[in-house]
């Protein structure tokens, strides 16, 4: 097995025992939602400190219920996940193709390279 394959393991590892560790050690069983966002917490937070606070702005758009709302982050999520795959392909894609213009020259230096030594 490759070092690679044993860090990606580890890695992959640690990111289940993060998602299931909360959940079976139970944290967040002495609240009534235990596992809401950063959002509420911090609106309960200020509401304890100060009880008249009065917010800035209110939000442009306010989704009619939790379903659309969670389902609007996931769209975010699933798009931002795209846009980074595309990014990564396309530089992983241009390096292959430099890597196979330059080995069908001939083996030389990449241009990129090249530059640096002139």
């Amino acid at each position: 097995m490759s070092r690679n394959t044993k860090i990606n393991g580890l890695l992959l590892l640690l990111v289940a025992a993060l998602a299931v560790l909360p959940l079976a050690l139970g944290l967040g069983d002495h609240k009534e939602e235990p596992f809401t966002g950063a959002d509420a917490e911090a609106e309960t937070a200020i509401t304890e400190i100060e009880p008249d606070y009065e917010p800035w702005f209110s939000p442009l758009y306010e989704p009619p219920s939790g379903e659309i709302e969670s389902a609007l982050f996931a769209l975010q999520a699933a798009l931002g996940a795209g846009v980074l795959a595309y990014y990564f392909g396309l530089r992983r894609g241009r390096r292959q193709g430099e890597e196979r213009a330059v080995a069908r020259s001939g083996g030389g230096a990449p241009a990129a390279d090249a530059d640096k030594d002139a």
